[in-house]
């Protein structure tokens, strides 16, 4: 009986470290501030946080998201709020691919953030809007059962010149 305790605890505590591995997403925090004292754990907070698309060079995203304190924040089982802001700019020469310019990627994943244990994350998709030549970004929560209407969305136009990527399509 402690044999298989053992092994189902074992099993279980590396399901919960792969997906919190798989779930964290590269951003560099700017700062924060915070919003709630707490007496026991760290505050509550606003976080900023900076992230750079994955696919488009030049595109350098700012996030602003609560970030939940306490013990439970401490420890990591908080769960955040769905509140976000996004807003994005042109950092350096963009470089757009085909399947980007031809609509192919609209929707794409570009950054996503787990925001509770095991159920919740925020993320950020992009879209091209081919008549302004922009790139739109929405932030949004959303969890295994039921999502948040709550979002923010920022639109990036793109000035000529812009760089296709040469040898590739993606």
């Amino acid at each position: 009986m402690r044999k298989t305790w053992l092994r189902l605890r074992a099993a279980l505590t590396l399901v919960i470290v792969s997906l919190v591995l798989f779930q964290m997403s590269v951003a560099e925090e700017i700062g924060h501030v915070d919003t709630n004292f707490k007496w026991i754990g760290p505050d509550d907070k606003i976080v900023v946080e900076a992230f750079d698309d994955p696919r488009v060079s030049g595109i350098t995203c700012y996030i602003s998201r609560a970030k939940s304190g306490g013990i439970s924040g401490a420890v990591g089982v908080a769960e955040d709020t769905s509140d976000a802001s996004i807003a994005c700019r042109q950092t350096g020469t963009v470089s757009l691919s085909d399947e980007i310019l031809a609509g192919k990627r609209d929707g794409e994943q570009v950054f996503k953030k787990r925001t509770s244990l095991v159920f919740k994350s925020m993320q950020v998709v992009r879209f091209y809007d081919a008549k302004r030549h922009t790139l739109v970004y929405l932030v949004y929560s959303d969890r295994v059962i039921e999502g948040s209407p709550k979002n923010s969305v920022t639109a990036v136009p793109i000035r000529q010149p812009f760089e296709r990527p040469t040898g590739s399509s993606g």
